[in-house]
């Protein structure tokens, strides 16, 4: 090697430390293994990353016979975030990394490979770099550090040069053992740490909910239902007082907003919770096999086991039937259920005489009073069953318990599928945008979706269909106007809804155009700002030629 050149060294496997090349090569091989081991026990122990960087720095000491010594830490930039010296005697670890000769630095990072300087005072690469001692020439060395596929700092060290470059470039394969080893521990500390950071930022937001949750809790144990709203506060209040006591109740709600879960609810806070609770979805099968479901096979109508096979009405004895879209019941079992209402009983077979004590829970997404009207619904079993009526909110109404269900749905994924994902801020803003008309389980759908399909743990807005206009659920909702009972929809709406109907004029139009700014131009919001519903925004949006923004 001519002066003024740096060189590789030799492609020389590392068990060339273990040559047998005479008796002192094989002690200088035997203190490389001792160093290395020491090392890799420094590496593996707790500590911070400056003084366990430090010990190590030392501890290479004990084989290449150095006369200073450097370890940095680079960021992308190549700006040192941690560096720790040996040798300088003064000033900061830091400045002197960022003395070292750049074209240097770039030979490390672009070949991946480490370097030799035979004579730092003379090479062209080194200029500019001060060296400790003016007894001899001096040989720098360095080695990256590589964690995965980015070179993450520099090990640097002096030498004064001896005869014969053998030993020179086995000092240059032991550095590069030791960047390996570094990279690697640094590859473990940035896992540790980031693990660390999600824990403390899900420490800090169950902190947050705590006190929300806990007095919520106090007050309404319903502990399979998330929700900390005022709309859902005052359901579980009704729940609270009248689940104590055997009186019928109807849940009216859209699809999705949690039925049956309300139902399970006022069951296991009934003195019936010890009983069975039994669900039958009368929109889920014909008429004929919906009846021998509810009231078991008539004697003699069938043989075998399940001619013994009990209906619905006695499996509930003692305990809550739940009758789910009781609105698509048939006008025949409707006839039938009222009898069981009124009697407490039922007959089999023209003859057999049933008695049943059950609690009736029933819940359905339609407007039963405009089939009342139309006599698709018996209006005498209409009173029997409205006895204490529970309006369940549609999410869109209380957008508070966005964020708590979201997160409750994560965890339920990361449990099923043993993964540690989180959503991020910018995530739950998406979610919050939203008007979900699929309610609760619309929700859960998406946010299983979006934590699927994400390919790093931290689940972005960027992750969520609506985001890549593959929402499917906004082309199937796009009409979409509840049917709830003329008493929900209030008589603001329709004072309001006329005065878009009275013309076009500038008030009106400025009311809207103020509306939809307040509502970041999402129709869905701007509607209930003016109490309306989505398609009447939609419809006064065209009447009033107003363009939607686009962001």
């Amino acid at each position: 090697m001519r002066d003024g050149t740096a060189s590789k060294p030799n492609p020389r496997p590392a068990a060339s430390l273990s040559g047998s090349r005479g008796e002192g090569d094989a002690g200088r091989a035997e203190n490389a293994l001792q160093s290395l081991y020491e090392i890799s026990k420094i590496l593996a122990s707790p500590g911070r990353l400056p003084a366990v960087l430090s010990s190590v720095l030392t501890e290479m000491a004990r084989f290449v016979d150095l006369q200073r010594g450097l370890i940095a830490i680079i960021d992308d930039a190549g700006r040192a975030t941690a560096a720790v010296d040996s040798g300088w005697g003064e000033g900061d670890a830091k400045a002197h990394f960022e003395s070292f000769p750049k074209s240097l630095a770039a030979r490390l990072v672009v070949t991946r490979q480490p370097f030799i300087v035979a004579d730092a005072t003379k090479d062209p690469l080194s200029a500019g770099w001060t060296v400790a001692s003016d007894e001899g020439p001096i040989t720098l060395i360095g080695a990256p550090i590589e964690m995965r596929d980015r070179i993450a700092g520099m090990v640097i060290v002096e030498c004064v040069t001896t005869a014969g470059h053998t030993r020179r470039e086995e000092d240059a394969r032991f550095l590069a053992m030791i960047g390996a080893m570094i990279g690697q521990s640094l590859h473990l500390y940035d896992i540790v740490m980031r693990d660390r950071e999600r824990l403390m930022e899900d420490l800090r937001r169950l902190e947050k909910e705590a006190p929300r949750c806990s007095a919520l809790h106090s007050e309404h144990p319903l502990l399979d239902i998330v929700g900390a709203s005022p709309e859902i506060r005052r359901v579980f209040e009704q729940i609270n007082v009248i689940a104590h006591t055997d009186t019928t109740v109807l849940l009216r709600g859209e699809s999705g907003s949690g039925k049956e879960l309300f139902a399970r609810a006022i069951h296991d806070l009934s003195r019936r919770k010890n009983e069975p609770f039994v669900r039958l979805n009368c929109a889920g099968l014909t008429e004929t096999l919906l009846e021998s479901e509810l009231f078991g096979p008539w004697k003699g109508s069938s043989t075998g086991p399940r001619s013994q096979r009990k209906g619905c009405f006695e499996r509930a004895d003692a305990g809550t039937l739940y009758f789910d879209e009781i609105g698509a019941l048939s006008p025949h079992l409707q006839t039938r259920l009222l009898h069981v209402l009124q009697d407490g009983g039922f007959e089999r077979g023209g003859s057999q005489r049933v008695k049943v004590d059950v609690r009736f829970v029933f819940a359905t997404n339609r407007n039963l009073e405009s089939a009342v009207e139309r006599g698709d619904f018996r209006a005498d079993l209409y009173y029997r069953i409205n006895v204490v009526p529970i309006l369940l909110p549609p999410l869109r109404d209380r957008p508070e318990d966005i964020g708590l269900l979201a997160q409750e749905f994560l965890r339920l994924f990361n449990e099923e599928n043993g993964t540690r994902k989180i959503l991020s801020e910018a995530a739950l803003r998406r979610l919050q945008g939203c008007w979900f008309p699929g309610n609760v389980r619309e929700l859960e759908n998406c946010v299983r979706r979006a934590a699927a399909v994400s390919r790093a743990e931290s689940i972005g807005d960027e992750d969520f269909a609506c985001s890549n206009d593959s929402c499917l659920s906004s082309t199937l909702w796009r009409d979409f106007e509840p049917d709830v009972p003329e008493q929900r929809q209030g008589a603001a709406n329709g004072a309001v809804a006329a005065e878009f109907d009275g013309g076009g004029s500038g008030s009106d139009r400025e009311k809207l155009i103020n509306a939809m700014e307040k509502a970041g131009w999402v129709q869905a919001k701007a509607a209930r700002l003016l109490n309306l519903t989505p398609r009447q925004i939609a419809y006064a949006l065209v009447k009033h030629q107003i363009p939607v923004k686009k962001f």
